[in-house]
């Protein structure tokens, strides 16, 4: 399995094609959970990714410890942030185990990548510390401009991963429907929904205009209460009662 986490190392570069969006979602994704959340929280991290956001949260939690089961990630990160404060732990999601509580725990942009996010969801419940909540970021399926794509006949099915996801590793998309239901079916009850990034356009139109930062930092804002048509999606979870 690691060879096979090993061999998405080079979408996670600087010079993957889709970088542009990965820059803007989650940097906004990251100073949104901060926002949202007290920085004296035990925190618990699923997978570094582009290490964006493992970067930020290690400088503003008090605990914090991030998972992944790539060793070459992990390396990618120690050298792009020799100084992060981030405990990493090389562990597969499905063979974690520990007896410690977490306040949060954050699944950004997991689901869509593993082989059974039942699993996942349900196997992480019990390291959440009572009143504990779960944050989950995912590719959203029905966004603004991949209904565009839909209906203009360049995207016949809205809920098959595009070139990107496949170069990221994504084995799935999902919609607000249908991430709902698979959190309420784990044991879940949803008390936040929120967008990331009401993107218009492809990527490549919207880099042809040159927008300035405070336009897609606009997209992104606006993004919060359109989570439907956003590119990404972000719910606040609790364990049910």
């Amino acid at each position: 399995m690691s060879d096979v986490l090993n061999g998405y190392v080079s979408a996670y570069g600087a010079s993957f094609e889709y970088t542009f969006d990965n820059e803007i979602m989650l940097n906004w994704y990251a100073k949104r959970l901060m926002s949202l959340t007290c920085h004296e929280s035990r925190v618990l991290d699923l997978g570094i990714g582009h290490g964006y956001t493992c970067n930020y949260f290690s400088d503003y939690y008090t605990k914090y410890v991030v998972l992944d089961g790539s060793n070459s990630i992990i390396e990618n990160f120690k050298r792009q942030y020799p100084n992060s404060k981030a405990q990493i732990i090389q562990s597969y999601f499905e063979s974690f185990d520990s007896e410690q509580e977490f306040d949060i725990i954050i699944m950004g942009f997991v689901l869509e990548h593993v082989d059974n996010p039942a699993n996942i969801l349900d196997r992480f419940k019990k390291f959440l510390a009572s009143n504990g909540r779960c944050f989950v970021a995912v590719p959203n399926a029905e966004s603004l401009h991949r209904r565009f794509g839909h209906n203009a006949g360049l995207l016949p099915d809205m809920s098959i991963p595009g070139k990107g996801d496949l170069a990221l590793g994504h084995q799935r998309l999902y919609s607000v429907d249908s991430l709902t239901e698979q959190l309420q079916i784990c044991g879940y009850s949803v008390v936040r929904q929120e967008g990331i990034f009401l993107k218009p356009l492809t990527t490549g139109q919207l880099q042809s205009l040159n927008l300035s930062k405070d336009i897609l930092e606009g997209m992104c804002k606006v993004g919060v209460k359109y989570p439907e048509l956003s590119a990404g999606l972000l719910f606040e979870v609790q364990v049910a009662t």
